[in-house]
């Protein structure tokens, strides 16, 4: 019997392949647990339209990061915050506080993608790492200034 692995299977190959198989094994354990599909000629054109269809939102997942990395990196952000008597902060500056000021700039970028390599308690020109997915890390510059 020949099956078409949707999944990836121990010591049988990975998903998208077509192997051979005993019909007990294909049937009743395969087919069953939904690691497989019956080989017919359909069913292997659709595999193959599911998976272009995949590669090409994967492409324009890609570009739509690249633009918004192009677009981050370009941009400088001012960040206010109030100062205390001796001149430094009220608290630090937080990858929350550049996530609202990103919101506020029309980029909703979650907090959690953002990543500070220390806390920002002084006023000055700094740079945060932004986890975008996929690979690509751009650098966030940002000014912090006291009210």
């Amino acid at each position: 019997m020949k099956v078409l692995l949707i999944k990836d299977v121990k010591n049988l190959g990975k998903a998208g392949e077509v192997k051979e198989v005993k019909d007990g094994y294909g049937k009743n354990f395969l087919v069953a647990k939904g690691f497989a599909k019956v080989a017919t000629d359909d069913v292997i054109k659709e595999w193959q339209k599911e998976q272009e269809k995949k590669r090409e939102q994967e492409a324009a997942e890609l570009e739509h990061l690249k633009g918004l990395k192009e677009r981050l990196e370009n941009t400088t952000l001012k960040i206010t915050k109030k100062l205390g008597a001796n001149g430094s902060l009220f608290g630090a500056i937080t990858n929350h506080d550049i996530s609202d000021a990103l919101k506020k700039d029309g980029l909703d970028i979650d907090k959690k993608l953002i990543h500070l390599d220390h806390a920002i308690k002084a006023t000055g020109i700094y740079e945060a790492d932004v986890k975008l997915g996929h690979g690509i890390h751009a650098k966030l510059k940002f000014e912090v200034v006291g009210e």
